[in-house]
């Protein structure tokens, strides 16, 4: 690790620290874009429900209405529409699929497309609920400054693609994040330090929250890294004429990523936002009291809805008959066991048991939040864990990975120069 970022300073890979530089600076300006407000809107001071993602991703410009409230989360929503849509439920995305790189590229423009549309029913929907006082025409314009800024983010996030270093899309969502993270050692400090503790006490407790911060960091870290690898050999291929090296089929351990728990979440705060529409307050307090996660029956609903939905992204993103076919159209098959449903059967077993993990996994570092603002008397800023953790380290490792590819390509041009 270290080697890599030493031969990143090196004179042959100044294009990469162009690209590293090109990143940091769209990436400032969308930060500097989240401090930007709407004039006529208003700030939110209620409770954000589950935009409450969003509004981590987006740096706090949905709460503050700035002209990047939104961020790339129309884009998001409209991916996972795109992807839905690609499970035989309209033959035309599932052809698309099957098209390879053209296909792909027809879907991305479509979804790009779909996100605009998105992000204005949304900003609309926002200033319906937020910004009753405003009349339809600055409700309009409002949501056409807010979809303005949704596009832009999506063209930075393109150049961030071509240009710089890693995901554009992602990189931006882990910029609005780390952006708010401050947030959090600053009200620990405040609720530990400057709060009702004594101050030997307070500064003990300070950086005790520190270290299980980092442990949990790490937690995230190796269970993100970690994989099982099945053994795949194929029926052309000799083992001693690839140097020994053994082909493998990478499994993660948390295959579906962050998705699960924004799809809880979501699902669960949406009664609590159809009841506010309402203003019955029977309903309001049934939902207080039995649905929302914050409560007891809600927190056991929101650990089920993980779990479901850790098992139904990972099953609908990785197919093991899809996956098996796949294997033997290109000769590979798993040893000890025959190609075609015995293969899906295994693969399906071996997802099922490290989907079990995985979700358990998600499930701990999504209610640790939840049962900090229950059990303690901390500021609400203050978590450990949470969505937005997983997402900066899913992100981090992937540019990592991109990174470290580039350098080890730039290094192999090289030797391959002074061989000749």
């Amino acid at each position: 690790m270290f080697r890599g970022f030493s031969q990143l300073f090196s004179k042959s890979n100044k294009d990469v620290r162009k690209r590293i530089y090109f990143t940091l600076f769209c990436l400032g300006l969308f930060c500097l874009g989240t401090t930007v407000t709407i004039p006529w809107a208003s700030k939110i001071y209620q409770d954000l429900g589950f935009l409450e993602i969003f509004n981590l991703m987006s740096g706090g410009g949905l709460q503050n209405f700035s002209i990047f409230a939104l961020g790339v989360s129309p884009y998001i929503t409209a991916s996972i529409i795109t992807e839905l849509l690609q499970m035989d439920i309209i033959p035309y995305f599932k052809e698309l699929k099957d098209q390879g790189y053209t296909g792909r590229q027809k879907i991305n423009k479509i979804t790009r497309y779909l996100a605009i549309f998105l992000g204005f029913v949304q900003s609309y929907a926002l200033c319906l609920f937020y910004m009753k006082s405003l009349g339809t025409g600055d409700m309009i314009k409002t949501a056409l400054v807010m979809t303005a800024g949704t596009a832009f983010c999506l063209w930075l996030g393109d150049q961030i693609t071509k240009k710089g270093l890693g995901n554009g899309a992602s990189m931006i969502i882990m910029a609005g994040i780390i952006q708010s993270m401050p947030r959090i050692f600053v009200g620990a400090y405040n609720s530990f330090i400057n709060g009702v503790f004594k101050l030997p006490l307070g500064i003990t407790l300070f950086v005790v929250f520190i270290l299980i911060y980092i442990l949990v960091l790490v937690g995230i870290i190796y269970i993100q890294l970690a994989e099982r690898r099945i053994p795949i050999q194929y029926a052309n291929r000799t083992t001693s004429a690839y140097g020994a090296e053994q082909s493998y089929l990478p499994i993660k351990i948390n295959s579906a990523g962050v998705i699960p728990v924004i799809f809880a979440q979501i699902l669960l705060t949406v009664p609590s936002t159809i009841v506010a529409f309402t203003k019955k307050q029977a309903a309001i307090d049934f939902v207080n009291k039995y649905i929302v996660y914050t409560s007891n029956t809600g927190l056991i609903l929101y650990l089920i809805l993980i779990m479901f939905f850790g098992y139904f992204y990972t099953f609908m993103v990785m197919n093991p008959e899809e996956m098996s076919k796949n294997l033997n159209e290109r000769g590979g098959y798993i040893p000890g066991i025959r190609p075609g449903n015995d293969t899906s059967k295994y693969i399906s077993s071996s997802l099922s048991k490290l989907t079990i993990v995985g979700s358990f996994f998600l499930m701990i570092i999504a209610v640790l939040p939840v049962l900090m603002s229950k059990y303690s008397n901390l500021s609400s800023s203050v978590t450990i864990g949470g969505t937005g953790l997983l997402i900066v380290v899913g992100v981090a490792i992937e540019s990592y990975k991109q990174l470290e590819s580039s350098l080890l390509a730039k290094s192999y041009k090289e030797k391959r120069k002074r061989i000749r």
